[in-house]
């Protein structure tokens, strides 16, 4: 495999490990995280003074001479796929896409191709510099198949590693838009009896569960207060729909970010989205409130009513704070046209 070597020199006041000093004085133009160079350290790829170090724990001083040997990465397994992309925005590092219905982000053995990640190999070609080694997006969140909406996904290394650890922090800010039945509103007495829901001023409901996979159905997610991952939704009213309301418009939020999360806490709320197969069931509507039309239109929706509308994060080779919006697919702006709502 060809490699390429990589030379520089320890700046004033280095970090007291060397991985962490690695991680501020490489050159930016490697592409290299400090996960990524940690494991070169223990791989014995890199060297310091003309010495192998295999200690990420190693202290380093000022001026020591480093050479870090790298494989050219090679290029990966997943076929690029000529597959049209929405792109919103997107630089050396870095790329944010908005995601159609029916489109998997990642393959697996049930959809092997036609994913995003095959259409983004295709998409970035060259300009991919790798990710773990491989030239490879780097997946660093994802939504559902049936849902729309904005994704940031890393084309480097060092972008991989620091969009991943916001992620991890729980500090990129995402919201969505959804289409739920009924209105859940503070002064539902109902609501207010469901263990994990509370609401917020500004009639912000707010759901605080675990989450974990479902005991009888392994591609289901359901509520537990005792095992799971940690998991809040918080949601608003954006507009009731119908008259009298039967299902609302809103806004939801993340302060973490667990599979199928939103889906699963309206769900268990009582207000489960628009369409939604596996978590919202089919629920009779009043024509008296929405008319024939909006009673066929929500039968018909063939997908949850789910949209990642915003999408806010610090650019992690910038710095600088970047903020992305989508508007609604056409298949949610004719629903709501349909139920009476404001477009």
């Amino acid at each position: 495999m060809a490699a390429r070597l990589i030379e520089f020199e320890i700046e004033a006041n280095p970090a007291p490990r060397l991985d962490k000093a690695l991680g501020r004085d490489v050159p930016e133009d490697a592409s290299l995280s400090r996960s990524r160079l940690s494991k070169l350290i223990t791989d014995g790829a890199v060297k310091v003074n003309g010495v192998v170090v295999t200690d990420p724990r190693f202290r380093v001083e000022e001026g020591a001479q480093i050479a870090v040997t790298v494989d050219v990465a090679e290029e990966s397994h997943i076929g690029a796929e000529d597959i049209p992309l929405e792109v919103i925005y997107e630089d050396d590092d870095l790329i944010v896409i908005n995601k159609p219905a029916g489109m998997v982000v990642h393959p697996a053995p049930g959809t092997p191709t036609g994913t995003l990640v095959n259409a983004l190999i295709h998409h970035c070609g060259e300009s991919l510099s790798g990710v773990g080694g491989m030239k490879r997006p780097g997946i660093v969140h994802r939504i559902d198949k049936e849902t729309t909406g904005l994704l940031v996904v890393a084309k480097s290394d060092r972008a991989h590693h620091g969009l991943a650890a916001q992620f991890a922090d729980h500090t990129v800010e995402r919201r969505y838009i959804a289409m739920c039945y009924g209105v859940p509103e503070a002064n539902d007495p109902r609501l207010r009896g469901i263990k994990g829901t509370s609401f917020e001023p500004g009639n912000i409901l707010k759901v605080q569960t675990f989450l974990g996979r479902h005991k009888a159905d392994r591609q289901r997610q359901a509520v537990s207060f005792t095992t799971g991952r940690h998991a809040v939704t918080r949601c608003r009213i954006l507009e009731p729909l119908g008259t009298p309301p039967v299902a609302c418009l809103v806004e939801c939020w993340l302060e973490t970010g667990r599979t199928h999360q939103i889906r699963v806490h309206l769900a268990h709320c009582g207000h489960s989205l628009i369409g939604d197969p596996t978590y919202g069931g089919k629920r009779k509507m009043s024509p008296k409130a929405i008319g024939e039309a909006g009673v066929e239109a929500v039968a018909a929706f063939p997908r949850q009513a789910l949209h990642a509308a915003t999408l806010g994060f610090v650019h992690p080779v910038t710095e600088e704070f970047m903020e992305f919006a989508a508007d609604l697919p056409d298949d949610m702006v004719d629903l709501l046209e349909v139920l009476g709502g404001t477009v």
